[in-house]
């Protein structure tokens, strides 16, 4: 049996992750109360019809807070049953989410009239600090859309094709943001910059006038091999940690050219010793 518990704070993209497990063969379960959480693990194990459950569960702030308060004890019981259980957070920072709630108009569901939308994004992240200590994923939905977001629950979550450690390579740009969510992080900003030459700056770092360019380039090379060599030595002893997935992030300024260069190059050289890795370009759409 495979279970999936999703948790973060409202807005940050729950419902678009329940929706893609449902898609994908999952039984989804919004808002439990975390009380029932060993239980409703009970009853897939022994009244399934299902060779291998899927199940997929929504738990967060509207929960009861003694409930959430006993996240990690409920999760020690349902993982004592030999399940395997992944832990996924979701999460965006604070304009992101009042944004969000703004433009679509929905109610948080900690607001009443002694609390703004703003204090009750504040006190749900404390209400979740339980799960988010504890999970196994967290992926930050603030510069993903929905289309990227579902992408990226697909790539995390469902191209798991066994059991040990996820790994992905991810290029990014720093003019949108670090990536929070990274374990690793690698700036690339002091390499030479393609953006600056007119005939390689409408291409990205996939295509083969940047590659060459790239590949020419003698600190590129060395760049790479230092990263690779560190990469090489300390990826394998995270997996031997039981970590259930790492993120290294590659970034450059705009996320188009050395980081994706050097992400895609690093993915290809690693994959002999990774049995689980892949690659994501978080800016090149």
């Amino acid at each position: 049996m495979r279970l999936i518990i999703v948790s973060g704070r409202s807005g940050s993209g729950k419902s678009t992750a329940l929706d893609v497990l449902e898609d994908n063969g999952f039984y989804c379960i919004d808002n439990l109360p975390a009380g029932l959480l060993p239980e409703l693990a009970e009853r897939a194990l022994l009244h399934t019809e299902v060779l291998q459950p899927q199940v997929a569960v929504s738990i967060d702030a509207r929960n009861l807070p003694t409930h959430l308060q006993r996240f990690p004890e409920l999760l020690n019981e349902v993982r004592a049953r030999h399940i395997l259980c992944d832990v996924l957070y979701l999460d965006a920072d604070e304009d992101t989410l009042l944004k969000r709630f703004s433009e679509t108009r929905r109610r948080h569901p900690l607001t009443d009239e002694n609390r703004s939308l703003a204090e009750a994004i504040r006190d749900e992240a404390l209400l979740l600090e339980p799960i988010s200590d504890l999970a196994d994923l967290k992926i930050d939905t603030t510069h993903l859309n929905l289309y990227q977001l579902r992408d990226s629950l697909k790539l995390r979550l469902l191209n798991k094709p066994e059991p040990g450690t996820a790994f992905l390579i991810e290029s990014f740009g720093f003019k949108r943001g670090m990536p929070v969510d990274a374990d690793l992080v690698f700036d690339v900003r002091c390499l030479p910059n393609p953006y600056w030459k007119p005939d390689l700056r409408a291409h990205s770092g996939l295509d083969q006038p940047v590659i060459d360019y790239l590949a020419a380039q003698a600190d590129v090379d060395e760049m790479y091999h230092d990263i690779h060599a560190y990469l090489y030595k300390w990826l394998p002893r995270f997996a031997a940690s039981n970590r259930a997935y790492v993120t290294i992030a590659i970034g450059c300024t705009g996320g188009h050219h050395r980081s994706v260069y050097l992400a895609e190059r690093l993915g290809q050289t690693l994959r002999p010793q990774l049995k689980n890795l892949q690659v994501r370009h978080r800016d090149l759409s």
